[in-house]
């Protein structure tokens, strides 16, 4: 090989590693900002009676159902929950 062809080949090879980490870091940043964005602060079992942990927090401020229809089939701590401002953990 001659000098020249030994400085295109090293030229290549660096900008090809140049290149795939430029491309590994970023696809590496998207996916730890993605699942940093997916993780819930804290687990709590859901507003839906389920039991099961929900996915993310509820956003903004609570607000009970008061219809009294809804009501008659409320448990007491559930109702005391509600009235304190809490997202009810009991059915």
């Amino acid at each position: 090989m001659n000098r020249m062809n030994r400085a295109v080949l090293a030229a290549v090879v660096a900008g090809s590693m140049v290149t795939g980490g430029v491309a590994g870091a970023a696809v590496f940043a998207a996916t730890v900002g993605a699942s940093a964005a997916n993780t819930p602060a804290a687990t709590s079992p859901s507003a839906n009676g389920s039991g099961a942990p929900s996915a993310q927090p509820p956003a903004g401020k609570f607000v009970p159902n008061e219809d009294p229809t809804h009501e008659a089939g409320e448990s007491a701590a559930r109702e005391a929950q509600e009235n304190a401002g809490q997202v009810p953990t009991v059915p």
